[in-house]
């Protein structure tokens, strides 16, 4: 039975806590992929502007190469509308009917699961691995039997810090994977954004 890991996220940038966990994942939980979903229209960060899909879909490519568990799936991206996790988990539910689906979260994520749309259903569909995050206070949803905390290592990186250095100018090296910085430089991204 294929274990497929689904990742998902803004990726703007993505950075070495987000590697860091879904190769523990994958080892703790011994998933033979992981799935990395770059998000079209997140319904929870409609506030602020993200870098344009290409963008995001592109660095988290650049992130990846090498690793032979890891892919990038434009599944949310083409999508159009608002990007809702159990969509996806449905869409790979009809493409691997037969696979062990997790869905890779932070404890600040599940923190909000309650208020995310279709929680029950999302629980019904993949088991959610949950990662240690510094400052979080995780609550387990009602249905504990479909949650595995993975125990991986709280590295204190985050797409904003690189963000916020990037735009000022600042050395994000060993915050995001060498390729991601050069990618984040020849396009300029960050530069002049609030």
């Amino acid at each position: 039975m294929l274990r497929l890991g689904l990742f998902g996220g803004t990726f703007d940038p993505p950075h070495l806590g987000h590697l860091v966990l879904a190769e523990w994942a994958r080892d703790r939980l011994g998933l033979d992929r992981v799935l990395f979903v770059p998000a079209g229209t997140p319904p929870h960060k409609r506030e602020r502007r993200l870098s344009a899909a290409a963008h995001r879909v592109a660095m988290t490519r650049l992130a990846v190469r090498g690793h032979p568990a890891f892919t990038v799936s434009t599944i949310e991206t083409r999508r159009a509308g608002t990007s809702f996790t159990v969509d996806t988990l449905r869409a790979l539910r009809r493409s691997h009917p037969d696979a062990r689906l997790y869905l890779l979260i932070g404890e600040d994520s599940l923190d909000e699961f309650h208020a995310w749309h279709a929680p029950e259903a999302i629980l019904q569909l993949a088991t959610l691995a949950v990662a240690r995050r510094a400052c979080a206070t995780a609550r387990a949803p009602r249905e504990r039997r479909r949650v595995v905390r993975i125990g991986n290592p709280v590295i204190d990186v985050s797409s904003s810090l690189a963000r916020r250095r990037a735009r000022a100018g600042r050395s994000i090296r060993y915050l995001v994977p060498d390729a991601v910085a050069a990618y984040i430089a020849r396009h300029r991204l960050y530069r002049g954004r609030a």
